[in-house]
């Protein structure tokens, strides 16, 4: 199955889209659309897959996506039916290859750009960026472009913007290589928490396991096994500030049998071990 090309119905009063999702609207597959789009998650969690990244994400998060970025935001069970998303897409053809050449939009240039890996919007400009989606809800048409530009300038002056997938992540939307990228994601996200083998996920591609392992880290800059240890840790660290068990009923959950092996990855994928990044979390959002 490739990523799904998703168009976007504009009416004939505005240019570009501000809607907000809820309950089932906000479920979505493997896809991709022409439009530069801010997603703005009012409330809900769950994991997102932007290109060759994944991470969980929570109310709160802004992630900005480019143009033909594959991406999905898989929202958990439990926040299906009251979550909320708001999205703004826009073609970046609605601001003029003019308007983009001035000296003053520079900044706004070299964001469109750098949105093409994808950016999640944190610190101070998260929250700015999330008002600002609010409002462009309920504005008049016009005061709907003036907050857009708004937002884009915002966002263009932060620097607290981090980049998601990796530039080399393949940016050609159907290609047979995506397809291949997007089952081993799918297959992974499955069964993180079980024993995955090299030659189970090769088998897959009907490759071998030396193939398997040139071919992925040659779409994704990384080894499977990094990919692997990134999608279980990433799960361990929702489990440690959302639930109450204790580090081993964690680090088995997210497929560890030895928890000195699962400490060990922990740390040197958060520089925290599994208590130490609690305490700071809760400290942090207390």
């Amino acid at each position: 199955m490739k990523p799904v090309l998703r168009q976007v119905t504009h009416s004939p009063e505005y240019s570009f889209v501000v809607r907000k999702d809820a309950g089932d609207d906000m479920l979505n597959t493997w896809h991709y659309h022409a439009e530069i789009e801010f997603l703005y998650i009012r409330r809900s969690a769950g994991t997102w897959l932007v290109g060759d990244h994944i991470g969980h994400f929570q109310s709160g998060d802004v992630v900005l996506t480019g143009a033909n970025l594959p991406h999905c935001f898989r929202h958990e069970a439990d926040h299906i039916h009251h979550g909320e998303t708001i999205c703004v897409k826009f073609l970046p053809e609605i601001l003029g290859d003019h308007f983009l050449q001035l000296p003053e939009t520079k900044a706004i240039r070299s964001l469109l750009n750098k949105a093409g890996t994808g950016l999640q919007l944190t610190g101070s400009i998260k929250e700015q960026a999330a008002k600002l989606i609010e409002t462009m809800l309920t504005d008049s048409p016009g005061q709907k472009l003036v907050h857009l530009l708004q937002l884009l300038q915002d966002v263009s002056e932060s620097r607290d913007c981090v980049p998601l997938s990796s530039k080399g992540f393949i940016q050609s939307p159907g290609s047979s290589d995506e397809e291949r990228v997007r089952t081993i994601f799918e297959y992974t996200m499955k069964h993180y928490h079980e024993r995955i083998s090299l030659d189970t996920v090769a088998s897959l591609l009907n490759m071998t396991r030396p193939s398997f392992c040139r071919f992925f880290k040659s779409k994704t800059k990384k080894t499977y096994v990094e990919f692997l240890m990134e999608v279980r840790i990433g799960y361990a660290c929702k489990l440690l500030v959302e639930d109450e068990k204790n580090v081993a009923e964690i680090g088995y959950e997210c497929g560890y049998n030895n928890i000195s092996h699962f400490n060990h990855q922990f740390k040197s994928i958060t520089g925290k071990r599994p208590l130490e990044y609690k305490r700071d979390y809760l400290e942090q959002n207390s």
